[in-house]
């Protein structure tokens, strides 16, 4: 790893690429970063998939732009939580259900 990050305070946005690039090199792993730095690996492993991500639309006929990008992100994720939710209230209406059946 490099002499520069071994030491690192603050993680940029240009940091955190040399270390994805590092590790998509083979110069280091995910656990060595982990270990050198004191991040979580999942921290890791997030940064190496929004660079694939960002990399794959990068090289797409017709990228998103970041905003677009984000906004798209951003409506997945509220999708995925009024999902989630939905499921947590059918899940308490049938636990309340099987109560009253109970009594």
């Amino acid at each position: 790893m490099s002499d520069t990050m071994t030491a690192v305070k603050r993680w940029t946005a240009k940091r955190k690429s040399a270390l994805v690039v590092e590790i998509i090199q083979g110069k280091t792993t995910v656990a060595e970063a982990s270990r050198t730095y004191d991040l979580a690996p999942s921290e890791i492993e997030t940064w190496v998939e929004d660079a694939k991500r960002g990399m794959e639309n990068a090289l797409k006929a017709n990228p998103l732009d970041v905003r677009q990008e984000y906004e798209k992100q951003l409506k997945d994720l509220q999708e995925a939580y009024g999902e989630a939710m939905l499921e947590l209230r059918a899940r308490k209406k049938l636990q309340a259900l099987m109560e009253r059946e109970d009594d």
